[in-house]
């Protein structure tokens, strides 16, 4: 299944997660400009499964987000690079297409990149061995493939680099047991890592699952040098179980603390003032049912 099943209704879900995105890149940015300036003149946005740029009832996803950033900021205008790919044609000729149409998009000084490349090896060398320009990173891929820790590794090595990435928890638990996918589940957490979850999960409770398939995804970024890791929870529609998870990687504090900060302002409950990180429509819904459903 492709990406395009993400984009047929904007759910809250999908609002929060493009909202989490945008705040980070405005913040971000700021930061980042003052010192480009100084050096190569410019940054970049990539977002490696974008979509066809709305949803099907009209709102716009995060590449529009980003781009109207650009558009209103001066700097931003003359410095952002963006590139925007996505393996489905009509994705990337829907997007072209919403691109155009942006208001003032004639503003920015580089052109919007839209490629239909499939993320796999040769992306993954290509950032390996190629020095980039600070830039914010976002990988949503619909399910598993072509997200794997050498593409995370790849594209925070270098200063200012920051990667923001979905992670399919739903899928991800079950394809943990399933030999059909092996290979991918071993690129995301790495053998050793993947092996240790496959025997291990089998008698745990759902809680005790996610908790540990979430430590290690932490640990394995961590172990390759992503310092500072923050994963953000997402419930299902039931506000019972775990959809998935925004995962947040950098090598930087500082950009740990500003998108700490934001997840925390996402989140739609805390307990005596620390942020759950995680957001529960059911919660945001009807707070007061939910918290008598709680134990």
């Amino acid at each position: 299944m492709g990406n395009e099943g993400f984009f047929n209704e904007s759910t809250e879900q999908s609002i929060v997660k493009a909202r989490i995105v945008k705040k980070y890149f405005d913040a971000w940015s700021k930061v980042i400009v003052p010192r480009a300036k100084s050096k190569s003149g410019r940054l970049a946005y990539i977002d490696f499964f974008a979509g066809p740029g709305r949803y099907k009832d009209g709102k716009k996803s995060t590449p529009l987000l980003i781009l109207e950033s650009a558009i209103r900021d001066d700097d931003l205008s003359n410095m952002l690079v963006t590139v925007f790919n996505d393996k489905d044609i009509a994705n990337t000729d829907s997007l072209r297409k919403a691109i155009f149409e942006l208001p003032g998009v004639e503003r920015l000084k580089y052109k919007p990149i839209v490629r239909s490349d499939e993320v796999g090896e040769n992306i993954v060398q290509m950032f390996e061995t190629k020095k980039t320009v600070p830039t914010l990173f976002f990988i949503d891929p619909w399910g598993y493939k072509g997200l794997s820790l050498r593409l995370i590794n790849a594209v925070i090595k270098d200063w200012g680099c920051d990667c923001i990435f979905f992670f399919n928890y739903n899928r991800i638990n079950m394809g943990l047991n399933n030999p059909l996918v092996e290979e991918h589940m071993n690129a995301l957490f790495g053998i050793e890592r993947a092996d240790i979850l496959r025997t291990n999960l089998i008698n745990m409770s759902p809680y005790e699952r996610e908790m540990t398939i979430v430590e290690k995804m932490v640990e394995s970024l961590k172990e390759k040098g992503g310092n500072f890791v923050l994963p953000f929870g997402f419930k299902n529609d039931s506000g019972i179980k775990t959809s998935h998870h925004l995962f947040f990687v950098s090598k930087n504090f500082t950009a740990y603390e500003i998108m700490k900060e934001i997840m925390a302002k996402e989140s739609t409950e805390s307990d005596q003032g620390v942020a759950s990180f995680q957001y529960n429509l059911v919660n945001q819904r009807w707070p007061i049912l939910f918290e008598l459903s709680r134990p």
